[in-house]
């Protein structure tokens, strides 16, 4: 091997190493502090992927808007006063088909709850994405966000930094709760029962 290959190598884990040891450092500091949970978060079921903010320590979600899969005009204003559960998606996002049939089935369970669902999908086509929602079911809209403007409006308030992203936002257009990452049945049930609560 060329030296300066072996030099770039070195290094790149030196850098690594380093990273490493800040981290530790980290997440030693914060468990010897008492801490590991910032105040007014907690885990659903140990999950640290799945946060609830408790009232007082919730982010407002600023207003947005955008046309549906289907070209229809959707605002977040005209979901105010409900709970809101906002899926961030895309249809060539392998985590987003395995958490799909979870928000098909707790879409329906809410429907006469108060409960609405809202999909952003996001770096996507109406028709891939169409697809998508007619194979698992989903019958509640879903904008159109291939450039995604709406994810930056969102990330102002909490960040949308992958896909899939849910938030659970409460009556007063407050961000209840998150999940980083892909929905399960019980998680996000657990979340949606606990902000309509």
């Amino acid at each position: 091997m060329p030296p300066r290959l072996i030099k770039k190598k070195r290094r790149a884990a030196v850098s690594l190493a380093a990273v490493a040891a800040v981290l530790l450092a980290g997440g030693l500091t914060m468990a010897f502090s008492g801490g590991g949970t910032p105040a007014g978060e907690s885990f659903v079921d140990g999950n640290r992927a799945a946060v609830l903010y408790a009232p007082g320590h919730r982010a407002l979600l600023p207003g947005f808007s955008g046309k549906t899969l289907t070209g229809t005009p959707v605002s977040f204003a005209t979901y105010r006063g409900k709970v809101l559960v906002l899926n961030f998606w895309g249809s060539w996002c392998p985590p987003c088909r395995s958490e799909a049939p979870t928000l098909a089935a707790l879409s329906a369970k809410y429907s006469h709850d108060g409960v609405s669902f809202l999909g952003v999908d996001v770096e996507d086509t109406p028709v891939n994405a169409g697809a998508f929602e007619q194979g698992f079911g989903i019958t509640y809209p879903s904008l159109n966000d291939p450039g995604q403007a709406v994810a930056q409006v969102v990330s102002s308030a909490i960040p949308i930094t992958s896909t899939p992203t849910t938030l659970v936002i409460d009556p007063a257009g407050h961000v209840a709760g998150a999940i980083f990452g892909t929905a399960t049945y019980s998680v996000l049930n657990e979340m949606i029962s606990k902000v309509a609560a």
